[in-house]
């Protein structure tokens, strides 16, 4: 453990051990299943900084007892793994509920407001403490007697009160803001499709189809006749479209590490691609810890294709930025694109949408762990408007993404410079 940063506080500090009302308590280890009424509690788990994945609604824990319900104004801190020393505050709103085993729930007496003492997990010293006090094993952990030991100040409730209520607030200005960025987002292809034409029919969900044995002549496997996979196509068949493979060539440049001249390079892996904006980071790599897919030599202008769980939209489109990257094997590079018919934008847009990403799920092999070759990749239908509607789709994705970046960096600039004057006035002694 490194040393612990000292705080000069203007308010005495107390241990959370020296604030429970009592003991705090691990969560249930038991299986996560599926919720299937409203008596039954959600399963809580911390997988981000600030609550919650709405999906969680509908997991249950398969064994409880009370000790695990959770109360209005409880904080769990998670103690291991990739989330260790994040926080979730309890709210009455998702009663019942119980927690998973790889959190810690405390529960305060009345010296403190549960909102303040979340207010406190966000900020610069807290972060500072959880790096230096966590065991920085393969798995980084804490145990229930360091989060104990956590020492944190403590003004008057009415200070308390008033540094919760300012950072609620800024906490909901940047959420609105983050929810504003997401419908741009998932609002663009339901527009895009709009514009094509085309209206996809919804998926009656069957669990039972049959098909003619002459449409089984290339896979006889269930999945890929799924009558959801079929109407894709369908409609896509009914106007101007093509298979990928006609409009494109991949490109088949390698790098060996061995003539790199550096001690590094920038490397693309797939968990390197953020999915919802279809944007690629690079990161700095030691060329004797290479790793073996590192192998595809890059250049802006070329779309990157995940070809593993490919429905999962691993797609970017490469820029200036990565000038000389280096991409994973994972993926399959698109270079040479025939622009006298579509695009570039324009196809890194459409390969994104489901309808596109629906048609590699269907073409990949594998069970939990689907891909998809380059050769069916290439048999993708492509809708192929005019120009003119290309464009006007190009032009609303440029619009809609510079404002999801315009959206969010207001949203952490806000909730930044909240948690910046939190932590100011805990060290300045400020009132309300």
């Amino acid at each position: 453990m490194r040393n612990i940063k000292k705080q000069n506080y203007k308010y005495p500090k107390r241990s959370l051990a020296k604030l429970l009302s009592e003991e705090a308590c691990y969560g249930t280890s038991a299986t996560a299943v599926k919720r299937t009424s409203e008596d039954q509690p959600r399963y809580i788990r911390i997988t981000e900084d600030d609550g919650i994945p709405l999906a969680h609604e509908f997991r249950t824990a398969e064994k409880w007892t009370d000790k695990h319900l959770l109360s209005a104004g409880d904080i769990l801190f998670a103690r291991s793994g990739a989330t260790v020393g994040k926080t979730y505050l309890h709210h009455a709103s998702l009663d019942p509920a119980v927690f998973a085993g790889y959190c810690i729930r405390f529960r305060f007496n009345d010296e403190v407001l549960p909102g303040f003492v979340y207010g406190f997990t966000k900020t610069d010293a807290y972060a500072s403490w959880v790096a230096a006090i966590q065991r920085p094993a393969a798995q980084p952990n804490i145990n229930k007697e360091e989060f104990k030991s956590l020492e944190i100040p403590v003004p008057p409730l009415d200070v308390q009160s008033h540094l919760a209520a300012e950072l609620d607030a800024t906490r909901a200005e940047r959420d609105r803001s983050l929810a504003e960025a997401e419908l741009q987002l998932t609002g663009f292809e339901p527009w895009a499709i709009e514009k094509l034409g085309m209206s996809i029919p919804k998926y009656d969900r069957r669990k039972v189809h049959a098909i003619r044995r002459n449409a089984a002549a290339t896979r006889v496997d269930p999945f890929f006749h799924s009558p959801e996979f079929v109407e894709i196509e369908r409609v896509i068949q009914l106007g101007p479209h093509a298979p990928l493979g006609s409009l494109i060539q991949f490109s088949r440049d390698t790098w060996n590490p061995k003539e790199h001249p550096e001690p590094t390079f920038r490397y693309i892996e797939i968990s390197g691609v953020d999915r919802r904006k279809g944007q690629a980071k690079a990161s700095d790599v030691s060329i004797a810890d290479a790793p073996s897919r590192a192998r595809m030599a890059v250049q802006p202008g070329d779309i990157i294709v995940s070809l593993t769980r490919p429905h999962h939209g691993s797609i970017a489109l490469l820029n200036g930025l990565h000038e000389g990257c280096i991409a994973s094997t994972g993926f399959a590079v698109i270079r040479n694109v025939d622009e006298s018919r579509i695009s570039r934008t324009f196809l890194w847009a459409v390969l994104r949408f489901s309808i596109s990403l629906k048609q590699m799920l269907r073409r990949a092999t594998g069970g939990n762990y689907p891909a998809v070759t380059q050769q069916e990749l290439a048999n993708v239908l492509v809708p192929l408007p005019d120009k003119s509607t290309q464009q006007k789709i190009v032009e609303e994705a440029v619009r809609r993404y510079s404002e999801v970046d315009r959206l969010e960096a207001h949203a952490n600039t806000v909730w930044r410079e909240a948690r910046e004057r939190f932590e100011q006035q805990l060290l300045q002694g400020g009132r309300p």
